[in-house]
Order: structure tokens, then C-alpha cells, then sequence
């Protein structure tokens, strides 16, 4: 298992190579390692690392198209941008990250009904999520099998199923800052994008290409 990338090292890397990127990719990566920088200057403030890095997650991933009507879908584009990290991945960094460095805390994620989002949608009176728990049981032999298949962009996409929830909880203010309340998956939550993040980022500079259109591009 390789040490995890800083951003010291992906920055010194892009200013490198960064010639030869094009110019959206460019600047879908120059976002992103901004925003693991910061998350880096976060310290033991998981709330704030771990938001940080998911802004740096939406740089990288996230297509202007998303958002026309034609879109196939946030989820969908998750789906698709991990399925090519995986293909890209000839040194199995995501695989290693999730079968060894994190397996416990992504098991426990995955075990856990409060970043389930069946489970909120019950309990906040939404119809047709009365049977969460069977959903619940059914999302975690998925994760299981994708487990025993070796399937990394299947389980990554369950994770990430799972940080999302998490993601809301706390941007959307349904979580109070440092709580003890929901700690561990915070903490781990962090942890595993902050292994995670840089090694999509290394990735995409090691792959340059059409890597789609970033929202916002900088404009005269």
C-alpha cells in the first residue's frame, strides 16, 4: 500500500505536466488540489475536512451537463466517472484503499442506518420507504458481493452512496459542528476521501483528456 498523496506533491505534479492537460481538465484539476490543500489546513476539524473534500470531489467529477434536461443524472455521472478511475487504475491504488487501508471503516459505513438514506426518508414521513429495512439489507449484500467479486467501482459507488447521505446531513445543516453525535463516520468519512481525492486527481493527470466541462468555467 503506497502513502497517500499531499498536496504539495499533486501540485508540485500538475505544475509539471499541466501544459500538456486541456484546458477544461485543466481546470477541473487545478479546482480540485486547491480544495485538497485547504482540507489538508482543516488539521483534526473533520466537519470542515471533510466538506472541503467533497467540494474537491465535485471538481473533479462533476459535468456542466448534469444539469440540462437531457442529463442522465447525478448518481449516474458518479457512476461513470468511478467505472473510468477503476479502468484507469493499473497500480489497483483504489482497490488497495478499499480491500486494506479502509476496509473496517467502509464496512462499518455500510452497516450503519443513519447514512442510509431509506431509513431518513421513513422516518421523516416520505411514502413508499416503509420497507427500509429490507432496502437496507438488500444495499448491504450488494456491497458484500461487490466485496467478493473484487467489484471496486460497484463498492466505491456504494460507499460514496453512504458519504452522500453524510454529506447532506452536514451541509444542509442537519448535524451540529464537532458533535459527538455522529463522530466516527465523520472521522472516517474524512479519512477515506482524504486517501481517496488525490488518488482520483493522480489519476486524471496521469489520463489527460475530455474529462467533460466544469461547472462555472472562467469567463471574461
Amino acid at each position: 500500500m503506497t502513502d497517500p498523496l499531499d498536496f504539495a506533491a499533486l501540485k508540485a505534479k500538475q505544475r509539471a505536466i499541466r501544459a500538456g492537460f486541456p484546458e477544461t481538465m485543466g481546470l477541473r484539476v487545478h479546482r480540485a488540489i486547491s480544495w485538497i490543500g485547504r482540507a489538508e489546513a482543516s488539521g483534526a476539524d473533520d466537519d470542515a475536512r471533510f466538506i472541503f473534500l467533497w467540494i474537491a470531489f465535485n471538481a473533479a467529477y462533476a459535468d456542466e451537463g448534469e444539469f440540462q434536461a437531457s442529463a442522465p443524472g447525478e448518481r449516474a455521472l458518479i457512476v461513470s466517472y468511478f467505472n473510468r478511475l477503476v479502468g484507469l487504475d493499473r497500480a489497483r491504488r483504489i482497490y488497495g484503499a478499499l480491500w486494506q487501508r479502509f476496509s473496517g471503516p467502509v464496512r462499518v459505513l455500510m452497516d450503519n442506518r443513519y447514512v442510509f438514506n431509506p431509513f431518513w426518508q421513513h422516518h421523516n414521513g416520505v411514502d413508499g420507504f416503509a420497507d427500509w429495512e429490507s432496502r437496507f439489507a438488500t444495499s448491504r449484500q450488494a456491497f458484500h458481493g461487490a466485496l467478493q467479486r473484487g467489484d471496486t467501482a460497484r463498492v466505491l459507488t456504494l460507499a460514496f452512496d453512504r458519504l452522500y447521505v453524510l454529506r447532506n446531513q452536514i451541509v444542509h445543516g442537519g448535524s451540529t459542528w464537532n458533535s459527538g453525535v455522529n463522530r466516527a463516520q465523520v472521522g472516517d468519512g474524512a479519512a477515506i476521501l482524504g486517501f481517496l481525492l488525490p488518488v482520483f486527481v493522480d489519476l486524471m493527470m496521469d489520463n489527460p483528456g475530455d474529462w467533460g466541462r466544469p461547472f462555472y468555467p472562467v469567463v471574461d
